[in-house]
């Protein structure tokens, strides 16, 4: 049953995926001049539709860089740095706690995100405070509970905000 389940879904792929490979050629990202970045949070878009040089993205595989005429990209996010570099500016540098990025073949990045912030706008002394509750909650709740997972989620958000902003935390 699985190979006759497996048959019908190759024969599905297959004319799609060569579709995608005639979608995504290089003519159809020829024009582009800058990544044209869409980055939004639930409640505000931060970036509509701007022009940018590159954007950095901290992807749960690797950090990597967007620049015009990427090839089309799929990637989740974890907690840590997205950086959008503009011709001849100082990179603006915001923390994300994870969320999803997807690159265009018309040389178009859309960031979503639970939550972006500018790196500016961290307190460290709020996130050792907060990482250090997350640990002590993680420390008090009992092995393989909610409790526990969600201590080790905001310990791991933490960590990676601190290091963000040159924190240390262990």
């Amino acid at each position: 049953m699985l190979s006759r389940t497996a048959s019908l879904v190759a024969r599905k792929v297959v004319p799609r995926a060569s579709f995608a490979a005639r979608a995504f050629s290089s003519e159809a990202t020829a024009d582009a001049t800058s990544v044209t970045l869409n980055l939004s949070v639930p409640y505000e878009s931060i970036y509509n539709g701007a022009a940018v040089e590159q954007v950095i993205i901290p992807g749960t595989e690797g950090e990597y860089g967007i620049t015009v005429n990427h090839v089309p990209y799929v990637a989740q996010m974890k907690p840590g740095v997205l950086q959008v570099l503009f011709a001849g500016a100082e990179p603006e540098k915001y923390f994300v706690a994870g969320g999803y990025a997807v690159t265009h073949a018309n040389s178009v990045t859309d960031v979503v995100c639970v939550e972006a912030v500018k790196l500016d706008d961290i307190d460290p002394s709020a996130v050792q405070s907060n990482y250090d509750a997350a640990k002590s909650a993680a420390g008090a709740a009992a092995s393989g509970s909610v409790e526990e997972a969600e201590a080790m989620i905001d310990m791991e958000v933490n960590k990676a905000m601190g290091l963000a902003v040159g924190l240390t935390l262990a």
